[in-house]
């Protein structure tokens, strides 16, 4: 591959991994974070962008992508989460919530007050939202050339000129940080990450940068591994760097107000950086950054599922995924995050495990026992975690889980994993131990 090759493709997934949460998270953690903005930031970036690196790296390791990585905890385990990521990162939460951020600021500021319910005007912008993102999506090979030499340029220089002048005109300095970043700020950035849903769609984009890296020539394993580091590398920094950008932004913003989310924070921030225009601006940035990830996400879910059921033609999944998603987003979205964040909580964890076992994989000889010792541990906690969430809890399993360590940094988890695996490894030397004495019975036998 040419060098601009390896830039539009990494421009590309860039493109494709930031959407609304990537929008929204860092400058509400740079507004509460304050003079405590760097550490917090620096977690957030781990699991923003160091995590999803590290799974597109994974899955370019092995045969089948994610379906491989959780095969090796067990076939109905790589089967069920690998669809379940499919499916939330796609037409049931991560699709339905850009679309609906698209919507709030890049169509909704520009209404004033008319006589037509939001409903209506949700239904409608999403029907037009939809058709792009369903024209898009049929022709997968042309979305390097749209999105990684067009959409992205574009998306990229409109967040440069937003936070150039921001940063020239909030002349305050930061503020104190608040509460929840007083302690730990770095473990409540890493937190913080989750919301970005990017470790999730980094499972289902590695199909969409391997497909585009065969497209250009690569089909040896050790050059698609090279090459996925490197378009991950390139949208890696672009991602962080706007991830600084924006969240400093936030974090001057704090000295001019007190905001409900990300998208009232910037929105403030635009105006009275460039007042009037300043709604345009940030609407083409929420709506560029919104459709680029809705067409990427289409696009994986669309592969994976055509893969996976042959019957299915790539086509028709495209279109399930597209009416779905669809049909999800005019639910509105406050009832998409309430749902989407406590999923994220049970989800987050079980995939950082994996991905670190897969890394260490040859350490334990890739015993399934070390796999589903760690994944098992793992998801009681975060399982525990995202249910108390929706409100379902227990005062005994409180204080059990309030004694695990890091449990009030949000990473209880951590030690119940680092526990299975380490019990994986015991009965796996075991395991072989016994077979190893019951082969010399034999040969004594004989």
């Amino acid at each position: 591959m040419k060098k601009k090759d390896t830039l539009f493709v990494g421009l590309m997934l860039f493109s494709m991994f930031f959407g609304a949460g990537n929008l929204i998270f860092p400058p509400f953690l740079g507004m509460g974070a304050g003079t405590s903005f760097w550490p917090a930031i620096t977690g957030f970036v781990v699991t923003a962008v160091g995590l999803p690196l590290l799974v597109l790296v994974a899955i370019s390791l092995v045969k089948d992508g994610a379906n491989t990585l959780g095969n090796r905890v067990h076939p109905w385990f790589g089967t069920i989460f690998t669809i379940v990521v499919y499916l939330s990162i796609g037409p049931f939460f991560g699709v339905p919530r850009n679309a609906n951020v698209a919507f709030e600021m890049g169509f909704k500021p520009f209404l004033g007050n008319g006589s037509v319910s939001q409903t209506v005007l949700l239904f409608g912008f999403t029907a037009v939202f939809f058709l792009l993102v369903y024209l898009l999506s049929l022709n997968p090979s042309k979305v390097v050339d749209y999105m990684g030499r067009i959409i992205t340029p574009a998306l990229l220089l409109s967040i440069v000129v937003l936070c150039v002048l921001g940063f020239a005109k909030l002349d305050k300095p930061l503020q104190a940080p608040s509460e929840m970043y007083q302690t730990a700020s770095l473990f409540k950035g890493f937190i913080d990450g989750y919301s970005t849903m990017d470790a999730l769609a980094a499972l289902a984009f590695g199909i969409v940068i391997l497909t585009a890296l065969k497209q250009k020539g690569v089909t040896e394993k050790k050059q698609l591994t090279a090459y996925t580091l490197k378009t991950g590398m390139v949208a890696g920094v672009a991602l962080a760097l706007v991830y600084v950008a924006i969240g400093f932004l936030g974090a001057k913003m704090a000295a001019y107000g007190t905001f409900d989310n990300g998208t009232a924070l910037l929105s403030t921030a635009s105006t009275i950086v460039l007042g009037s225009s300043g709604k345009v601006l940030l609407g083409l940035i929420f709506t560029l950054a919104c459709f680029t990830t809705c067409v990427g996400l289409t696009i994986a879910c669309g592969q994976y599922f055509s893969k996976i059921l042959p019957k299915l033609s790539y086509r028709f999944v495209v279109t399930a995924v597209t009416i779905l998603s669809f049909l999800i987003a005019n639910l509105g979205l406050n009832q998409i995050i309430a749902v989407s964040v406590p999923f994220l909580v049970m989800a987050y964890p079980l995939t950082i495990v994996l991905v670190v076992l897969a890394f260490c994989h040859r350490l334990f000889g890739g015993s399934h026992k070390v796999y589903a010792g760690a994944m098992l541990l793992t998801g009681l906690v975060s399982l525990y975690d995202g249910l108390k969430m929706f409100g379902l809890e227990s005062s005994v399993l409180n204080h059990l889980m309030s004694k695990l360590p890091f449990a009030s940094v949000g990473l209880g988890w951590v030690v119940p994993a680092l526990a299975g695996g380490l019990a994986g490894v015991v009965l796996e030397k075991l395991s072989r131990s016994s077979s190893s004495n019951e082969e010399l019975q034999l040969e004594k036998a004989s």
